[in-house]
Parts: C-alpha cells; sequence; structure tokens
C-alpha cells in the first residue's frame, strides 16, 4: 500500500502474502496513519479507510486523493460516508502522491520486501506510525509530523499564532496509492 491534503495508499505498494497496509499521509505536515486491511476488495478498503479518516479533525481533512485501482471504486460510499472529497491521481503520474511514494520508502525500512503483513497488528502499526510522525524531517525543517500536526490542530481551534496555517484546504488532500 502507499502512503496517504492527505495521500492514502491503498493495497498495493505494501503487498505481501496476501497482506496488505494501505497508509494515510497528510500532506502539509507529513502526519502519517498506517491501516491494517485485511483483503483488497472495495468494501473491505473503504470501511477500514472510512474508520480510520474519522479519527482525524474534520477541518484537517478535506479531500483525498486515490490512485487508479480497482479497489477503489466504491470511492462515492467513502464521501458519503465521511463527507470527504475524493480526487484521482492521472496514471502513471507517481509525482502526484510525492508524500506517499517517499512513505513507501520510509515502511521499506520496517517491512522489506517478502514480508509477511498479516502477522502485523492494528496496535503494532499505530506504534511505527507513531515512531514515523516522531522522526525529525528536512523538509519540515527539522520537526516531527506529530509537532507539526499538533500545531495545526490548535491553529483550527482559533489560535492565530501557530507557524502552520491549516486554512489552505489544498494542503490536506488524502492520496491513496497502490
Amino acid at each position: 500500500m502507499g502512503i496517504p491534503s492527505t495521500e492514502i495508499p491503498t493495497p498495493g505498494g505494501l503487498v505481501s502474502k496476501n497482506s496488505h497496509i494501505a497508509t494515510l499521509v497528510e500532506r502539509h505536515t507529513r502526519y502519517v496513519m498506517l491501516v491494517k486491511v485485511t483483503r483488497k476488495d472495495t468494501q473491505t478498503v473503504i470501511i477500514a479507510l472510512t474508520e480510520h479518516a474519522k479519527k482525524l479533525p474534520a477541518e484537517l481533512y478535506k479531500s483525498l486523493t486515490w490512485d487508479r485501482g480497482k479497489e477503489l471504486v466504491g470511492h462515492k460510499q467513502f464521501t458519503l460516508a465521511t463527507n470527504i472529497d475524493v480526487y484521482f491521481c492521472d496514471p502513471q503520474s507517481p509525482w502526484q502522491r510525492g508524500s506517499n511514494e517517499n512513505l513507501n520508502g520510509l515502511l521499506r525500512q520496517y517491512f522489506t520486501k517478502g514480508t509477511d503483513l498479516s502477522v502485523h497488528s492494528q496496535a503494532h502499526l499505530n506504534k511505527m506510525a507513531r515512531q514515523l510522525n516522531e522522526r525529525p524531517r528536512k523538509i519540515l525543517e527539522f520537526e516531527t509530523p506529530a509537532e507539526r500536526f499538533n500545531a495545526c490542530v490548535a491553529s483550527t481551534g482559533g489560535d492565530r499564532e501557530q507557524k502552520v496555517d491549516c486554512s489552505n484546504e489544498k494542503n490536506y488532500r488524502i492520496v491513496v496509492t497502490g
């Protein structure tokens, strides 16, 4: 699966032995959520992503950008359940989901090719996401995604003194990649 403004990768990038992990990446802060997906069918993916999408503040979750995988044909169901607009990347255009591509590279440090992803619980994936979110990033001026995300959430509560501008809807897309 890929990693997925928020970018969300689908169960295609990190797949092994019929096991899948969907990734959600908020583009502006690089905040990561990893979602255990038991199967790659539309219903399973949509339900898993819907449950996790509802964990983010609505102010930050304006849109979702998906790749063109078959498991996402139920995107209208996702939009109805979450009130999040869905967009699709152009075919063969990985630069349209750069945050996700970068996350896939980071995840390969944890999951080498051929890893059986089904043995990892959601709790373990949450721990891994926490590690990634507490890792300073050059693109964030060596702040962590967690620091940026927390500042962004705080700024949606009316605190205008925050460094992070969360008012630009285009910053919060979720990309699902496969």
